[in-house]
């Protein structure tokens, strides 16, 4: 196990009822105006909005509202707000949403500080020394935003889809109650289940030093989240579930799975941020389609590891066998295993692998995905 800093300042409020803490939390933390970001008007029609505005009004906290916010979210809105945010003086961001809000309002709080243009800190010209705090009231459990400081967010000028990460942009307080995942669509379940189960296994496969404790903590998160996907498939509103599939997405993407491993990367994201920018597809329903693609060109590098995998998540014993089952799995579920089925043809390839070589480079793995190897992959998800 290699030497490791683990830092995760993020306190987490989960549970029935939690965020109706909403007001009270901002006001222990200081907290007199925020901006009020979130997605569609679902939150207003469903008796969420109603919910936090009654107890922002109870503590005496003023709000502007940001709403709006798109699912692969894009840095034109990001600017928007930050103008907003600007203009009202806020000094604090709320996200009620899902990871889209979030990584939205993590860019808000970055860029509202930065002098520059907000993008300056995503492709690299310009470093986040501080942020509005930030906090959030979650409404569905894929991106694990709620307990990391990174942000993901498309360019639509230069077709770009990067991320941002610091100690500033991490969430103060993230309040997660299962209940209100209850009306997630059956797409986006399957396609929350398919990023949980990325987030899991880029360094799971990846890594040059993979403890075994921190692979059996990853083979629990993605048989978690198999078993709790076809439980809530039959029975959307099955508490228990909800519940373990929103934990396990955190636990996903906190870090803890990360801490003392070694020299991984985020190929499957890599791949899959092209396919979003491009297409605009649901970043899961990418994923899915990507990761069995990427693990029949990969396993030859880790047999040992995709053996595991193969053993421990369904019992079986071969590599190959292994990677035929997930990607059974994602089919049984509903969620794209192939190109055509997001209706990105072989025609679209060129274009595509250009942006992909483009987020190579800035994942800092442009050495191994190279043309050929990029093509492969490709070619592997036709």
């Amino acid at each position: 196990m290699n030497n490791f800093t683990f830092f995760n300042p993020t306190r987490i409020e989960f549970g029935t009822g939690k965020e109706q803490l909403i007001g009270q939390v901002l006001a222990d933390h200081g907290v007199k105006k925020i901006l009020f970001c979130y997605g569609s008007d679902r939150i207003k029609r469903d008796g969420l909005f109603t919910t936090v505005t009654k107890s922002l009004n109870e503590h005496g906290i003023q709000f502007v509202e940001c709403g709006g916010i798109v699912s692969n979210p894009v840095i034109s809105k990001v600017r928007e707000a930050i103008a907003m945010a600007r203009e009202h003086q806020v000094n604090a961001v709320l996200s009620v949403g899902g990871g889209s809000v979030l990584d939205s309002a993590k860019s808000i709080a970055a860029g509202t500080l930065y002098q520059g243009d907000v993008w300056d800190l995503f492709n690299g010209k310009g470093k986040i020394n501080a942020a509005l705090p930030v906090f959030d009231i979650l409404t569905l459990a894929a991106a694990g935003s709620e307990m990391n400081s990174g942000a993901v967010v498309t360019n639509e000028e230069t077709r770009e889809k990067f991320a941002i990460g610091s100690a500033h942009t991490f969430p103060k307080v993230s309040i997660v109650n299962p209940v209100l995942m209850q009306t997630v669509t059956r797409d986006y379940l399957v396609y929350s289940a398919a990023d949980i189960i990325a987030h899991s296994i880029e360094g799971y496969f990846t890594a040059r030093v993979q403890p075994k404790f921190h692979s059996r903590m990853a083979e629990a998160i993605i048989n978690t989240v198999i078993e709790t996907t076809e439980t809530l498939l039959k029975n959307p509103m099955d508490y228990d579930a909800r519940a373990e599939f929103a934990w396990a997405s955190t636990q996903a993407l906190n870090g803890l799975i990360y801490a003392g491993t070694g020299g991984f990367s985020y190929p499957n994201h890599m791949i899959e941020h092209s396919l979003s920018a491009l297409f605009n597809v649901p970043h899961g329903a990418g994923l899915s389609v990507i990761i069995p693609a990427w693990m029949k060109w990969y396993h030859g590098r880790k047999p040992e590891q995709f053996q595991r995998f193969a053993k421990y998540i369904f019992g079986v014993d071969t590599p190959e066998q292994g990677i035929t089952a997930l990607e059974k799995w994602f089919d049984k579920i509903g969620t794209p295993t192939r190109l055509s089925q997001l209706g990105i043809t072989e025609d679209d390839l060129p274009a595509t692998i250009e942006n992909i070589l483009g987020n190579a480079r800035w994942f800092g793995i442009a050495d191994i995905y190279e043309l050929n190897v990029v093509t492969a992959i490709l070619q592997n998800a036709l």
